[in-house]
Order: C-alpha cells, then sequence, then structure tokens
C-alpha cells in the first residue's frame, strides 16, 4: 500500500471518528503554532529551552527578583506572539467547533491564535500573554496599552494604579495553574468520547495527563504530531506529519461526510 493510500485512510478515519464522537474535545501545544512563526520550548536546535533554563529565565522567582532577566527573555517571544497569525490549523480547528463537531479546546499555548482564529470554546491553561496583572492590587491591563513602550523602548510594564511591576497573564515555573481553567478542562476531559492531541509531545505536566484521563474513561483518541508521544500505543489514529497539512485535511473530510 502506498504511503499517499495510508495516508488517506488514516484521514479518513480521524474524520469518522469525529464525526461519530459526541464530546470531541482537543488538546493543543507548541507545534501547532511554529507555523505561524512561534517557536516551541524542544526542537533541538530551535526550541526555547535549548538556549535558556527555563528557572533562570521564566520563573516566578526570576519575575519577583530579577524582572529585568525575565522581561530580557520574553521580549523577542512577545514581538513573534504580537506578529503571529492564524495559520491552517488553528482555522481548521475552529471551523470544526462551527460545524459543532468540537466541544472544546484545551491549549497549552499563550499565543491567543485559536481565540484570533474563532474559536469560541479555547482553555489557555497556561494562561495568555494578551493580559498583565498587578500581584500587588490585582489591576488587570490589555497588553496593548504597554506594547508599545515595551518593544521600542524596553521599558517595563507598571501598574497604573499602584505602580508595581506587572505580570504577564501565563503561568510560569513555580507557579499553579489558574484553576478555574483548569477544572473546566476536567469538566470536558471527563465528558470526553474522542481525544484530539495535536502538536504536543506530551510531556509537559499536568497537561500531558489530560488524554489519559479521557482514554481511562473509553475515548478513543487522534494524535497528530511530528514526533511520538508515549499514547501513541493507545491511539485509534496517529499521524507523525505536518499538522498545518493534516489538520485542514481531516476538517474538509469531516465536511464531505456531513453532506
Amino acid at each position: 500500500m502506498s504511503d499517499k493510500l495510508i495516508l488517506d485512510n488514516k484521514i479518513s478515519k480521524a474524520a469518522q471518528l469525529i464525526v461519530k464522537s459526541e464530546h470531541v474535545v482537543v488538546l493543543t501545544g507548541a507545534g501547532i503554532s511554529t507555523h505561524s512563526g512561534i517557536p516551541d520550548f524542544r526542537s533541538q536546535n530551535s526550541g526555547l529551552w535549548k538556549k535558556n533554563d527555563p528557572l533562570q529565565v521564566a520563573s516566578l522567582s526570576t519575575f519577583k527578583h530579577h524582572p529585568e532577566r525575565f522581561y530580557k527573555w520574553l521580549l523577542p517571544l512577545a514581538q513573534q506572539i504580537h506578529d503571529a497569525e492564524p495559520n491552517s490549523a488553528h482555522k481548521a480547528l475552529a471551523h470544526l467547533e462551527q460545524q459543532g463537531m468540537i466541544k472544546a479546546i484545551i491549549t497549552q499555548n499563550i499565543d491567543n491564535l485559536h481565540q484570533r482564529s474563532g474559536s469560541q470554546e479555547v482553555l489557555p491553561v497556561h494562561g495568555s500573554l494578551d493580559l498583565l496583572f498587578c500581584l500587588s492590587c490585582g489591576e488587570q491591563y490589555n497588553i496593548d496599552q504597554f506594547w508599545s513602550a515595551y518593544i521600542e523602548r524596553s521599558e517595563f510594564p507598571h501598574c497604573k494604579k499602584c505602580d508595581e511591576l506587572l505580570k504577564p497573564n501565563i503561568v510560569l515555573m513555580e507557579e499553579m495553574l489558574p484553576m478555574d481553567v483548569w477544572d473546566k478542562s476536567i469538566q470536558h476531559i471527563q465528558s470526553a468520547d474522542l481525544m484530539f492531541v495535536i502538536g504536543s509531545s506530551l510531556l509537559v505536566m499536568p497537561a500531558c495527563e489530560l488524554p489519559k484521563i479521557a482514554l481511562r474513561n473509553n475515548a478513543h483518541s487522534i494524535i497528530v504530531n511530528l514526533s511520538s508521544t508515549y499514547l501513541d500505543e493507545y491511539a485509534d489514529v496517529i499521524i507523525h506529519q505536518d499538522l498545518n497539512d493534516i489538520v485542514p485535511m481531516i476538517d474538509e473530510k469531516v465536511s464531505l461526510l456531513m453532506k
């Protein structure tokens, strides 16, 4: 059997599983945003953690005691996220949700690209870079208010109410996940009859445990990721190819099945 025919069969099986399921939950990782120009964290050559020790640049301790180190590290990533646009995989997932095929997207990404592509039920378990908040008084701000000063002049954002340094609404090392988002994610996972993992190596705790919970509840699973994961052997469909091509192909096949 040719590689093309094998892939076509996998695409068809994935689409059939989605159409037959009642509660599809998607988990996305950094791999879905690399085509939008945002680097992932663990790739051999370009991964962010290959260049920096996360505890030294992206921990709560670093933010509190060495904010200049934190904001210097964040600057290029913030610029890449600011300039990024949703890619075909983001748009395909938004379309699947619009068709009623997806109930929720749980994402490990902080780039807000799912929301910008039109997805409605997005649960960013690691937070989102579009908001800043004050650890002192709790005031929140949209990052756009401070963007030019930060990007163009490297000025750190400060609270307009109490003048304390503002922290991006992202989960740093040493921090807990946002419990409201996490609890809602668990509710969706426990209701899932199909888990669709996209662009995640399933290495980051505790998000990597979510598909395992769904599988324990007898949910089917689809995994689309360039590298293998610890759950590959349990998946109904595994596709180790460019997700920017594969996810739109699955979306297109779902649309054909629904006609």
